[in-house]
């Protein structure tokens, strides 16, 4: 008999059957999902309230004087309210719904970057960066003469704050960071890079697309200036995401993208921009997908965050115990005791596609490529991995299934 595994006390089994994908099967197999620091998978309510919002709200929001549209305009406005209340920022005024992370931090790049980086000064990155937070400040500092600079990654796969904070040369005007490696699994100190930033009269923005799914994240204690999250990696539908911001910040900031819905008045050589956060939604928003983000987060909420991060810690820690006991395996990054709930992996002969098409046959479903983190693959001396990773779905018999795939993948691979 399976062993039933427990989230705080809750029946993880019982977990699982809010999630009607995780039924189905995959060449003939259970599906074991493992790629949610991808995409996670949406929960029945989730889904419930997106059909409920076409069957019986649906209206554009913030227009409209009629029931369906004032229906309509609450929920979208109290998914804002549930955004900060989950992160714990001071306002709904302080969320910004854009698409995905990525979204959110272009906008900063056009909206503030431009208006405040300057000729010499430096943003600076890390080496484990995804793409996301990378190339809108490669764009930036191409066009305004900024330099880009770098905190390393060492052996152990952890930043070396210490170099930081005696290599860095010149005006440092912006930090960017992951506050969890996608590929690493690396959970980074932002709290002491936030210090460090302030300290030199620097912004910050933190990107917790990893990290606010799974943990419980405050704006505040942080003290981070942004932080951008996406919607899809915590339950929440494709094409809704949060930029939170400091509100004094965001006064100051002009809006990315223009038109209806965002402003106060319209003349026709001039326009007043709306409050916030709705003068940088401009357009009709993806109002079902808001409120469904603030389902998701009803549903993460019911859980606690502090049930869930426990969890998955047990999950990848018992991940990394399996497996370590594979012959000719390579596991990136630090210990359990660093990372969150991923482990990226080569097997030594094996391509990582190889690998993951294997044990799709299995119906283990994982991640193989440079997962948008190509600079830092390079610094691995590596052009892709496997990766695996975990949520609060997933099993200990699920990373046994994935250990036995694996070792088949050896014996067809020879």
């Amino acid at each position: 008999m399976a062993k039933i595994e427990t989230l705080n006390g809750i029946n993880v089994e019982l977990i699982r059957e809010d999630f009607p994908i995780l039924k189905r099967k995959v060449h003939g197999n259970h599906l074991a999902y493992l790629d949610s620091a991808a995409t996670s998978q949406k929960p029945a309510s989730v889904i419930a309230v997106i059909n409920e919002f076409y069957s019986t709200h649906n209206a554009t929001v913030h227009r409209g004087v009629y029931q369906m549209s004032q229906e309509a305009t609450a929920r979208y406005k109290d998914a804002h309210v549930k955004v900060a209340r989950f992160i714990n920022a001071r306002s709904y005024e302080e969320i910004v719904f854009v698409r995905n992370a990525t979204e959110a931090i272009n906008l900063i790049a056009y909206s503030w970057g431009r208006a405040n980086i300057k000729a010499g000064d430096v943003i600076l990155l890390t080496e484990m960066e995804h793409h996301s937070n990378l190339v809108p400040w490669q764009l930036l500092a191409r066009e305004k003469g900024a330099r880009l600079e770098f905190i390393s990654v060492d052996k152990d796969g952890l930043l070396d704050l210490q170099e930081m904070k005696e290599n860095i040369d010149g005006r440092i005007r912006l930090i960017a960071v992951t506050h969890m490696s996608n590929v690493l699994g690396t959970i980074n100190p932002v709290k002491l890079i936030t210090e460090f930033a302030h300290e030199n009269g620097a912004l910050i923005l933190v990107d917790a697309a990893q990290t606010v799914p799974r943990y419980a994240v405050d704006v505040q204690e942080i003290d981070c200036d942004f932080m951008v999250f996406s919607g899809h990696k915590m339950l929440a539908p494709n094409g809704i995401g949060a930029l939170y911001a400091k509100s004094e910040i965001l006064e100051d900031m002009k809006p990315f993208i223009t038109g209806g819905n965002m402003i106060q008045e319209v003349k026709l050589r001039e326009s007043k921009w709306g409050e916030l956060p709705w003068r940088f939604e401009a357009g009709t928003p993806a109002i079902e997908e808001g409120i469904a983000l603030g389902t998701a987060i009803d549903y993460l909420e019911g859980l606690g965050m502090e049930s869930i991060e426990n969890y998955e810690r047990q999950i990848v820690a018992y991940a990394m115990e399996r497996l370590s006991e594979i012959d000719g395996i390579e596991i990136y990054g630090p210990s359990s005791e660093q990372r969150g709930g991923l482990v990226s992996f080569n097997l030594a002969g094996i391509q990582p596609h190889d690998i993951a098409a294997a044990l799709d046959y299995d119906g283990i479903a994982i991640r193989a490529g440079h997962h948008c983190a190509q600079p830092l693959h390079e610094k691995l001396g590596i052009k892709a991995s496997a990766r695996a990773s975990f949520y609060l779905y997933n099993t200990r018999e699920e990373v046994d299934r994935l250990v036995n795939g694996l070792h088949k993948a050896k014996k067809v691979f020879g």
